[in-house]
């Protein structure tokens, strides 16, 4: 019989606690912390989109011109300007479980304003604080799989989690005008936004937990706030590293601010009906509405989405292995251009060319946004994504405002798809400078992991929108 009152030894005292399957150190619970740390941003994904998805229907319900929407996307984005220069400092001070439930509670905040809004400055109001929110909360998921996922798993993470954030995306395309058509009104479908935000929160309480739980066993460290601008670093940039920020606020600039109002084209120029006729329930429309994705105008706005979730994943790992990014970026910036041109001075069957924007919104960004810490010294990183953050939300704020007013003067499509193709012509422009720069500074970005010559250590770069 064992004495009661004998003390343990120290070597029993330091016995770790046996490892079960689901402790921290296991992949099943790296895993299932990772789903719902992708799911923290699923709601502001879907939200920032639902003011475009639902674009014909507001424009007519609330008697607002084209211009406005756009407004709505450039509150948006300066507000996330601005908390580019404090985000980084929030998440320094407050830590990654705090930081993304305060993000996660001003995401939900801004969706609720404009759920609720019955004037003008109330969208706007709301827009603003979901900007401020939305842009930190996807820096802060960025930081918080860098803590949990190293070495090779941490490119898979990153992969989960920007295909589960852009189902958001996808679904805010997809569904907000059907539920506004089903439940008669567009408020119920800027609510089911509001409703997806809440979703994320909820997920977000039980990453605290278990991000608690597994700080208190692992010992993790605190990982670093990620993009913060310092502005004695600015100075010490190459001319490559300009070109590569002047390539991606033109080309997100063709982008964005083109599907944010590109399914009011789609549905007055071609006639295309915003959602698939159909009848049954509410998630019997939503799989055929689905089913039918490329008859829907909406459905086919969505399609360059679509083939960054499907594609992104294995557009990264060709980049690893063959190199070739700022070649990458001529042909991805130069697919941009017939493009636009083709829907905006053609009648022609617009999803081959939306097919076309979405092989090069796959090929650009998975070349582009690991570029920087190639040519940034690795202590400026975060401040080279700040700035490169902050400068391609000038754009995003400024073509959605400029489409809109170009369509309202103009009456048609042809001078707003014009301008995106010139910011096409603009882009590759910089694309060729950035390969001659490259070559110039030892062409780092054309060399792969075949190459002989060991390239710097690469940080899993954060894909903004």
């Amino acid at each position: 019989m064992s004495d009661p009152t004998r003390r343990p030894s120290a070597s029993e005292a330091a016995a770790p606690e046996p490892m079960g399957f689901f402790h921290p150190s296991r992949r099943p619970y790296r895993f299932t912390i990772l789903v719902f740390i992708s799911l923290l941003v699923l709601g502001s994904y879907f939200a920032y989109d639902s003011i475009g998805a639902l674009e014909s229907t507001l424009i007519e319900a609330l008697h607002l011109n084209r211009s406005t929407i756009g407004n709505l996307y450039m509150a948006y984005s300066a507000a996330a300007i601005i908390i580019v220069f404090f985000g980084g400092m929030l998440y320094d001070k407050l830590g990654p479980r705090r930081a993304s439930l305060l993000f996660c509670t001003l995401v939900l905040v801004g969706a609720t304003i404009v759920a609720l809004a019955q004037a003008r400055w109330e969208l706007f109001a709301g827009r603003f604080i979901f900007g401020a929110g939305s842009e930190s909360l996807i820096v802060v998921q960025s930081a918080i799989i860098s803590r949990w996922f190293k070495g090779k798993e941490m490119a898979l993470a990153f992969g989960i989690a920007l295909t589960v954030s852009r189902i958001g995306t996808l679904f805010s395309f997809n569904t907000e005008e059907l539920i506004a058509r089903y439940f008669g009104s567009y408020r119920t479908a800027l609510w089911a936004a509001a409703g997806f935000c809440l979703f994320s929160v909820l997920c977000n309480l039980v990453y605290n937990a278990m991000d608690l739980h597994g700080e208190k066993v692992l010992a993790l460290p605190k990982p670093e706030g990620g993009d913060k601008i310092v502005p004695s670093d600015i100075r010490k940039f190459t001319s490559t590293y300009w070109f590569v920020v002047l390539l991606c606020v033109t080309f997100y600039s063709a982008i964005f601010p083109f599907t944010a109002l590109a399914t009011d084209m789609f549905h007055d120029k071609w006639g295309i009906p915003l959602v698939s006729e159909s009848t049954g329930g509410f998630l019997a429309q939503v799989f055929v509405n689905f089913q039918h994705m490329f008859s829907t105008a909406p459905g086919i706005t969505s399609i360059v989405i679509f083939a960054s979730m499907v594609f992104a994943p294995f557009a990264g790992d060709l980049v690893d292995r063959i190199g070739k990014r700022a070649t990458l970026m001529v042909v991805g910036s130069l697919m941009l251009i017939p493009a636009h041109l083709i829907m905006g001075i053609t009648r022609w069957n617009p999803v081959p060319s939306m097919i076309v924007l979405g092989a090069a919104f796959v090929l650009v960004p998975a070349a582009m946004w690991p570029s920087v810490p190639l040519v940034v010294e690795e202590k400026r990183v975060g401040t080279a994504f700040g700035l490169m953050t902050a400068i391609q939300n000038l754009g995003l704020g400024l073509f959605p405002l400029l489409n809109g007013k170009l369509r309202d003067v103009t009456g048609t499509y042809t001078a707003t798809q014009i301008m995106f193709a010139c910011l096409g012509v603009a882009g590759l422009t910089f694309a060729f400078l950035l390969l001659q720069s490259d070559r110039r500074h030892g062409g780092k970005l054309e060399q792969g992991k075949n190459k002989e010559t060991e390239l710097p250590k690469i940080e899993e770069a954060s894909e903004h929108r």
